[in-house]
């Protein structure tokens, strides 16, 4: 690992929204507290995210004590939503997964509606400890994870950033680039290593806790979204394509 150093930490309130850093994180083993326990849904109950709706990369969750959120973004003002109580469940559907979650009230529905100018709900992972497996080709028993896309902790390197960067400056859309790492939406970005070392990887320690390190993570049209425009381009999963494409 080399001089390998914790870089930053991010957490995502609210699944798809812009991301919060913080100076230090508490692990819990559905990942790190506050990262992803609420999620937007449509009237069918499958998961809203970026892939559908960019304009949610400039929209804010803040977690306030107790665990609700203030919730900004747009001309409208803010919304504070308290946890719900557990009284009833509703089916959530992400990526082929049927989970278990609570509704907020309805004014956090209004405000997140209003904000995409289409119909979704609010939802709250209430028990994450028994909601959502994690896949089992690459889990333990009785291991599960919030609504990130699969796995309770995602890590990037600076090292390997500056190593795409450096592919797409000679490739055809180079005015796209750099990018920066906001647009992978990593828990853990870590320092020090050499482009592509944690392909090798099969346990980190960071603080006082040891991860194990299960696969790589697939990447989709997220990555082409500015986090700060929400505009899309076609980088970088034009250059991934080219140069980081692995069984198929």
């Amino acid at each position: 690992m080399g001089n390998a150093a914790l870089h930053s930490i991010h957490v995502h309130p609210v699944k798809a929204f812009r991301s919060t850093s913080l100076q230090e994180a508490e692990v819990e083993p559905w990942g790190l507290a506050g990262d992803r326990r609420w999620v937007l849904i449509d009237d069918g109950g499958k998961v809203v995210t970026q892939r559908e709706q960019p304009r949610l990369a400039l929209a804010a969750a803040e977690t306030l004590s107790g665990g609700g959120l203030r919730l900004s973004g747009g001309n409208l003002g803010p919304v504070t939503v308290p946890v719900p109580e557990p009284t009833g469940t509703t089916t959530v559907e992400i990526f082929g997964d049927k989970v278990e979650a609570v509704l907020a009230d309805a004014a956090a529905h209004d405000w997140c509606s209003a904000y995409l100018g289409v119909g979704v709900r609010l939802a709250h992972m209430d028990d994450p400890a028994v909601r959502r497996p994690v896949d089992p080709d690459f889990a333990l028993p009785g291991e599960t994870v919030s609504f990130a896309d699969g796995y309770p902790l995602l890590v990037t390197t600076l090292g390997s950033l500056d190593a795409l960067n450096s592919l797409i400056a000679q490739g055809d859309r180079a005015e796209e680039g750099p990018v920066p790492m906001s647009r992978f939406r990593p828990n853990v970005v870590v320092s020090g290593t050499d482009a592509w070392a944690e392909d090798h990887w099969s346990r980190i320690a960071i603080g006082e806790v040891t991860f194990r390190v299960t696969k790589m993570c697939g990447r989709c049209i997220v990555t082409t979204t500015d986090q700060d425009t929400a505009r899309r381009g076609k980088e970088p999963l034009r250059t991934l394509a080219r140069h980081r494409r692995f069984d198929g």
